[in-house]
């Protein structure tokens, strides 16, 4: 009689922490890969594919109100602005459209967009501050375009492709680009504050920052394919810190919360927490692969998604992982990967001779390369297996 109240108690228990996972609400499927992250406009949803459309999409029941086709995948995040959102497009341009109605108000064409690699998943995504909208390209120019109009303000050349997100704190634009270097520019006139350039490694010398930045406290954040996080100084550009990750590359941008900075690695499959005054590390875990999206923070809950198709929700004191959910296309391919034990299956190599098929069986998963975001206890994000997720979190 005990073993069997046992029994049920420990069913009950575990009934009860199911039930804390996040409950899907919708899915909508779209024809391409989904590497960029919605933003919500009142009741809408909306967010671009590798299918080429950018879509509006009901945020209560996950029904179209609208879409719009560009020439090439859409890999970068929109941004609000008023009545209308903005975003770029592979094709070369950004793109300006009425919320309500998808209806075109302006494009601005850039010189031509190109891609580094097989893993330059993202395109940078457009900054919004005060008159102007600022924006990357692989043509290697920084854009600030006016934002009503679509018209150029100014263009910086860089020495590199950007695909990397600007970051905007008082005043000053900052970005990164494939050639290492990290640029601060005035947000008016485009002039150059300072440059810095990252140190580089023995596979990767050039020290590509492939995503974008954070800026807090006067300190800017970011990583780097050289293996490091940077920390410096956002008036000077001097080093602050910088926090080496031996074998892997760090494309994720950190996410800073309560006086710590925590991101994911590349091919060490690792999540992270430092102090953000030092970067000494505070804790670890490890994941069953590779991490490029940001975290989200929600009720003291750090939601981070990852290349093996699950979204995971840990405490950000003790890094313990307190919730999952599994995309479609993770559960049903995840044993073509993993064995019963969570590792690579037998004969499963990511970089072997087979790489090109070993990361498309890894997209299969539902791969989340994109940041979550939340409304009113709904997380939303995108997956490799073409679908837009929401799913609840009370």
């Amino acid at each position: 009689m005990k073993k069997s109240l046992l029994l049920a108690l420990l069913i009950s228990i575990s009934q009860f922490l199911l039930a804390d996972n996040p409950k899907e609400n919708w899915i909508f499927r779209t024809n391409g890969r989904i590497y960029s992250s919605p933003v919500i406009s009142g009741n809408i949803v909306l967010f671009g594919s590798g299918d080429s459309c950018f879509y509006a999409v009901n945020k209560s029941n996950g029904l179209e109100i609208w879409r719009f086709k560009t020439n090439g995948p859409i890999h970068s995040d929109a941004a609000i602005n008023g009545s209308s959102v903005i975003f770029g497009s592979a094709d070369g341009n950004l793109y300006s459209l009425e919320i309500a109605t998808g209806k075109l108000n302006w494009k601005f064409s850039s010189e031509g967009e190109k891609m580094l690699d097989m893993w330059d998943y993202y395109l940078s995504s457009p900054a919004i501050s005060n008159a102007y909208v600022y924006w990357g390209s692989g043509d290697g120019n920084l854009y600030a375009i006016d934002r009503q109009s679509g018209k150029l303000k100014w263009k910086f050349k860089s020495a590199g492709i950007i695909h990397a997100s600007p970051a905007i704190a008082e005043g000053i634009v900052y970005v990164g680009d494939y050639a290492g270097y990290f640029y601060a520019l005035d947000g008016v006139s485009g002039e150059l504050k300072w440059k810095s350039r990252t140190i580089g490694e023995t596979y990767f010398p050039n020290g590509e920052v492939q995503k974008g930045a954070v800026v807090v406290d006067g300190v800017v954040y970011f990583g780097s394919r050289d293996y490091n996080v940077y920390a410096l100084d956002a008036k000077t550009g001097r080093g602050r810190w910088n926090m080496k990750e031996t074998g892997s590359w760090v494309i994720a941008t950190p996410t800073v919360y309560d006086g710590h900075l925590f991101f994911g690695t590349s091919d060490t499959h690792k999540f992270y927490c430092l102090r953000k005054s030092d970067g000494k590390i505070i804790w670890q875990i490890s994941l069953p692969m590779r991490v490029y999206g940001s975290a989200l923070v929600n009720n003291d809950i750090l939601w981070f998604g990852c290349f093996d198709g699950k979204l995971r929700g840990v405490d950000p004191k003790s890094g313990e992982i307190l919730h999952e959910y599994q995309t479609e296309g993770s559960k049903e391919n995840y044993s073509k990967v993993y064995g019963d034990d969570g590792k690579f299956r037998e004969g499963f190599e990511l970089y072997g001779k087979d790489y090109l098929e070993a990361e498309r069986s890894i997209h299969k998963l539902g791969a989340i390369l994109s940041t979550p975001v939340v409304d009113l206890n709904v997380i939303y994000f995108g997956s490799s297996d073409g679908g837009m997720y929401a799913v609840q979190v009370e």
